[in-house]
């Protein structure tokens, strides 16, 4: 009896072997996007690596050549714009005003995402309008009546306006990206936490929040830089040095006659590295939010 035969036929001469097909062939318009990019990322590093180096050097180099790497290098800058400039205090207030804002309009705008992506009721609509809106209102043309609004309530020169500021302008938006992610997530998932015995609270607290978090992750971060990085509202709404900013105490090394550049550069510095941790840490998370749907 003769046997079958389970040997896999050789593959026809003229047929690219799997590992070929595998491999990544460079076409002219790969390599030409390649080298774009990477001319991008070159002109986007220039920058940040021209600024570290600088925060190393002293100030009489920098006036004479700002661009050869340090022959001495000093950490003195670093020392000087931490104690001496008060930047520890900057500091300090860059990150109560940043993370309570951030917090609040992650916060309200949760539960609020929430309830008009998941739940039938009337005026949803309307409601999901109302937060919209507030996307078409430019943030800059509302710093005057804003000003007023804290001058009535006594909050001018105080990081509560900052915080308050901050959070209902960041709501609209971080509404607006969690509504599409809330209705992205299947139906079954509450129908089955209910029939357990799950309250409404229960099924959003544990079991749809933590299905967002990557969008919850990606507004955070949208959130935080804007934030972090805002020299106009905290110059307007703030006056006493103690309750400066790292946006607004950066104006500290800047004089009426000379600039102190060596601290300016390591000022820079040391606004600029929490902004890379936030990066870094939360890569994964912001792709995921950016991705999220495309294979659907």
């Amino acid at each position: 009896m003769a046997l079958a035969s389970d040997a896999v036929e050789p593959a026809p001469p003229g047929a690219p072997s799997p590992a070929r097909t595998r491999r990544k062939r460079w076409t002219p318009q790969a390599v030409a996007v390649g080298i774009v990019l990477w001319l991008y990322a070159a002109v986007c590093v220039l920058p940040l690596l021209t600024m570290v180096l600088n925060s190393f050097r002293t100030h009489l180099e920098i006036a004479t050549d700002p661009w050869p790497i340090p022959s001495d290098p000093t950490v003195a800058n670093y020392v000087s714009a931490w104690t001496e400039a008060s930047f520890g205090r900057y500091a300090l207030n860059s990150v109560l005003i940043t993370i309570c804002s951030v917090a609040i309009s992650t916060a309200v705008s949760l539960p609020a995402a929430y309830a008009i992506a998941r739940w039938r009721f009337f005026g949803r609509n309307a409601l999901e309008g109302l937060f919209m809106s507030g996307l078409l209102i430019p943030f800059m043309l509302a710093i005057l009546p804003m000003f007023y609004l804290m001058d009535g309530l006594r909050l001018i020169d105080s990081p509560l306006s900052l915080i308050l500021i901050y959070s209902a302008n960041g709501i609209p938006f971080t509404t607006f990206v969690l509504v599409s992610f809330f209705r992205q997530l299947p139906g079954e998932l509450e129908e089955a936490a209910l029939l357990d015995g799950g309250s409404h609270f229960t099924v959003f607290l544990r079991v749809m929040v933590p299905l967002v978090r990557p969008a919850i992750a990606t507004v955070v971060v949208f959130r935080f830089v804007p934030i972090w990085n805002d020299f106009l509202m905290p110059l307007v709404m703030l006056r006493s040095r103690d309750n400066y900013t790292l946006g607004v105490g950066l104006t500290t090394f800047f004089g009426e006659y000379q600039n102190d550049w060596a601290s300016l550069f390591a000022g820079l510095v040391i606004t600029t590295i929490p902004l890379l941790v936030l990066f870094i840490l939360a890569t994964r998370q912001i792709i995921q939010g950016l991705t999220a749907g495309i294979g659907k």
